[in-house]
């Protein structure tokens, strides 16, 4: 377990993440812990970056959420993501909150409904029927205090009473995510042929259980591998953050805009008093800044990541 804490204004941000058990760590990135404290009435904004499926639940200020062309949440304490390709605006006072990331894999197996069809989608998870068997989390959740320890075990607790349901696709997901998080695989016929599958297997894979094509799915990664090296190490300056695959510096910039709905001189411009302490506490604790470049289970195994 690592922690970072940062301090920008009147924000304080702890961050704890948790490994899994290694019985669930094919199935999720981590069990992370998010603490902020401002001044009684303040509020900070900070911007999501493009991430696999996520529940995030707030004991204390719930935000305001925001996705590109959605009309902003409020008020919803138990918030449910599926697979993004775009920023989530959101905007938080003094509270607690619990995430839980989902691997692909994980998506499959404990969500009631393909990625694709809730991709770039905020939602309530009490509300919403793909997670309805997450409900008994959510109503246990938080005690009467605040107990870390206690917190995380109801969470393994959850996920590993359900761990003897079946999963289709398994082994044909977890290949396909291995293909994907190569950094020398950059089309998709590379990533067909790393795979092992046809073309059209393979789109209708990625978008099932993805949720979203494999060209997107590629492109974001490429997108993310270059944002994680500039947010890590901002010495770098974004041109010598950008990936190789990258043609040109204006390939990078018209993919910043589409994945972040706004250009890199204006997202360096902008503070990022949550996001700043969440990445550098990942890379320590799970070797991965952001969950877009986290490695499926059985590719850490063999790399030793």
């Amino acid at each position: 377990m690592k922690q970072g804490r940062i301090l920008t204004g009147d924000c304080r941000v702890r961050v704890q993440f948790h490994q899994p058990p290694l019985a669930l760590r094919r199935f999720f990135t981590t069990f992370y812990l998010t603490e902020i404290e401002v001044p009684d009435g303040q509020r900070v904004t900070d911007y999501l970056h493009p991430e696999w499926g996520n529940l995030r639940m707030i004991s204390g200020d719930p935000p305001e959420a925001e996705i590109a062309g959605v009309t902003p949440r409020h008020d919803i304490r138990d918030i449910a993501t599926g697979p993004t390709s775009t920023t989530i605006r959101f905007t938080i006072g003094r509270a607690r909150i619990w995430g839980i990331g989902l691997l692909p894999l994980g998506w499959s197996k404990f969500v009631t409904t393909p990625a694709n069809n809730l991709a770039d989608s905020l939602l309530d998870a009490r509300q919403e029927p793909a997670f309805a068997r997450f409900v008994p989390l959510l109503d246990t959740l938080f005690g009467d205090a605040p107990d870390e320890a206690a917190e995380l075990a109801r969470i393994e607790a959850h996920f590993a009473a359900r761990l003897a349901e079946p999963l289709a696709d398994e082994a044909r997901i977890e290949t396909c995510h291995a293909a994907l998080v190569d950094t020398d695989v950059w089309t998709v016929s590379d990533m067909a042929s790393a795979a092992g599958l046809p073309p059209h297997t393979l789109e209708r894979l990625c978008r099932r259980h993805f949720g979203f094509a494999p060209s997107l799915l590629l492109r974001r990664q490429r997108f993310m591998r270059s944002l994680a090296q500039y947010m890590l190490d901002p010495s770098l300056k974004w041109i010598g953050a950008i990936d190789g695959h990258y043609h040109d510096q204006a390939q990078f910039v018209r993919d910043f805009h589409r994945f972040m709905g706004m250009g890199p001189r204006e997202y360096t411009a902008r503070p990022h008093p949550i996001l700043g302490a969440v990445m550098h506490a990942r890379m320590a604790s799970a070797g991965a800044a952001v969950q877009a470049l986290h490695l499926p289970e059985a590719t850490r195994l063999v790399t030793g990541g």
